[in-house]
């Protein structure tokens, strides 16, 4: 049976503020880019602590504001000499939050890591590629909540995360693959990243879904209530850590960009 569509008169309003403001962060690049990317990773570490140690409310603060002055120190560094400021909030974890550490080290170090991998990509590579990356997560983030709620369907994972369909999965692939087409034809592309794209909205998937483990583990529904319709920052941006940090692991980018700039 379809899933309700009670929720998409918010989920639509706020997500074309954050697409809207997203662009317009995209496209100034520079200090702009850096500064909201170093808040969105604040934002998300401040949930994450609250979600492992709900009780920790200075601990979160703290650590939001280390995580976002050290990844925002760190844009202003040459590469080599920004990772230890990168990995510095996650390892302060240690000493600061005082339960399930590794969690807070694992997801930490994703969130800062992923958000610097992108404004990186934005700064070597150029706009036209960092908006692939976004384009093909918003992509399959809206084929997938609209095939799941009008296909429904066997479930993908539901003790993990209920909502999410196979249908819905599988048309978030397509349409990241569709998506891929456009920047083949207008830039000249290789074919080969079709097979990237979908493989980007693969790991944007698995990104939701090790958010959605972490917030069942917490026995709560969102990260937060900062976006209506949307949750919180985690629950908005978990696909985007995914396919970011896939693309720093497998440095494709480096050979394929060029085509793209």
């Amino acid at each position: 049976m379809a899933r309700s569509w009670e929720d998409l008169t918010a989920r639509v309003i706020s997500g074309l503020g954050l697409v809207a403001a997203g662009l317009l962060v995209i496209w100034a690049g520079g200090h702009v880019l850096r500064i909201a990317f170093a808040g969105v990773a604040a934002g998300m570490v401040w949930e994450l602590v609250r979600l492992l140690t709900p009780e920790a409310r200075k601990s979160a603060l703290a650590m939001a504001g280390a995580a976002g002055t050290a990844l925002l120190g760190a844009l202003y560094l040459p590469p080599l000499l920004a990772l230890p400021l990168l990995l510095a909030p996650a390892m302060a974890g240690i000493a600061w939050v005082p339960r399930h550490r590794v969690l807070y080290l694992t997801f930490t170090a994703v969130i800062i890591v992923a958000a610097f991998g992108m404004v990186q990509l934005r700064e070597v590579s150029g706009m036209v590629w960092l908006l692939w990356l976004v384009l093909v997560i918003v992509a399959t983030d809206i084929a997938g909540y609209f095939a799941g709620r009008a296909i429904g369907g066997p479930k993908f994972w539901p003790r993990v995360s209920p909502k999410k369909t196979w249908a819905g999965t599988v048309a978030g692939w397509i349409a990241a693959g569709l998506l891929s087409l456009v920047f083949i034809t207008w830039y000249g592309a290789g074919w080969s990243l079709v097979g990237l794209s979908i493989a980007v909205s693969m790991a944007s998937q698995m990104g939701d879904i090790a958010e959605s483990w972490l917030k069942r583990r917490a026995g709560v529904k969102d990260s937060s209530a900062l976006i209506p319709g949307h949750g919180g920052l985690l629950d908005r941006f978990d696909g985007m850590l995914g396919a970011a940090l896939f693309l720093l692991i497998i440095g494709r980018f480096l050979t394929i960009t060029p085509a793209l700039s």
